[in-house]
C-alpha cells in the first residue's frame, strides 16, 4: 500500500536493502491458513539455498500450527506468480527472490 506523506519526507527507509548486507528480508505467507492471516517477515542470507530456507526458517515458523506437515506444501508463489524452486539447491538470489519479496505457499 502506497503512503503519501503530507510533507517532504527526507528519511531513507529503515529496511532498505543496503542495511542488511548479504542478508535480505523475505515475507512468507501461508495462504488459506486461519492462524497466519498475514505474511511473516524473516531475515535470511541471499546465498541460502531455497531448501535450507524452507527447512530452517519456514518449517519451524509454520510448525506453530500443530496441523502443519512439511510434506503437504503443494505450491509456491513469488508475489502472485507461480514459482518453481526446482530441487531447492539454488540460492534465493539465484532464484530471483530479492529483498522484501513475498513468497506464498499452500498446503494440501
Amino acid at each position: 500500500m502506497a503512503v503519501k506523506a503530507l510533507y517532504d519526507y527526507k528519511y531513507p527507509a529503515a529496511d532498505r536493502a543496503e542495511i542488511f548486507g548479504e542478508d535480505q528480508l523475505l515475507y512468507v505467507h501461508w495462504l488459506g491458513n486461519p492462524l497466519f492471516c498475514s505474511a511473516a517477515c524473516f531475515r535470511a542470507p541471499q546465498a541460502m539455498s531455497f531448501s535450507d530456507f524452507v527447512a530452517e526458517i519456514v518449517n519451524p515458523w509454520a510448525a506453530s500450527d500443530p496441523d502443519f506437515d512439511p510434506s503437504s506444501i503443494t505450491g509456491w508463489q513469488l508475489f502472485d506468480d507461480a514459482f518453481d524452486p526446482g530441487d531447492g539447491s539454488s540460492s534465493l538470489k539465484d532464484l530471483g527472490v530479492g529483498h522484501k519479496a513475498l513468497l506464498k505457499f499452500t498446503t494440501a
